[in-house]
């Protein structure tokens, strides 16, 4: 009963920290469209880049503790996550008429 109970405390932590890492990555990607903004106005990006790249610790940290916690699934690659594609779809522009 020990390790049930033991299992089942450690597969909610897993979980709690899946859904950081969720969250963490919905939240770098906002930060990064931004800072694709700022770039293509021609604006200082570099607040954007800071909390970028302190993101990409936070996420480092926090996939270090999944797997200390005993998270075995794959995570996927950047070329994965680029090919999923999981941004929301932009809205298309109305084409003028001349």
């Amino acid at each position: 009963m020990f390790s049930f109970c033991s299992s089942k405390a450690m597969d909610n932590r897993i979980n709690e920290v899946r859904r950081k890492m969720s969250a963490l990555q919905a939240e770098m990607v906002r930060v990064e469209d931004a800072m694709h903004g700022q770039i293509k106005r021609d604006l200082d990006c570099t607040d954007s880049a800071l909390r970028l790249m302190a993101q990409r610790t936070e996420m480092a940290a926090l996939v270090a503790e999944w797997k200390a916690a005993g998270g075995s699934e794959p995570l996927p690659t950047i070329q994965e996550r680029l090919k999923a594609n999981n941004r929301p779809a932009q809205k298309p522009t109305a084409a003028t008429r001349h």
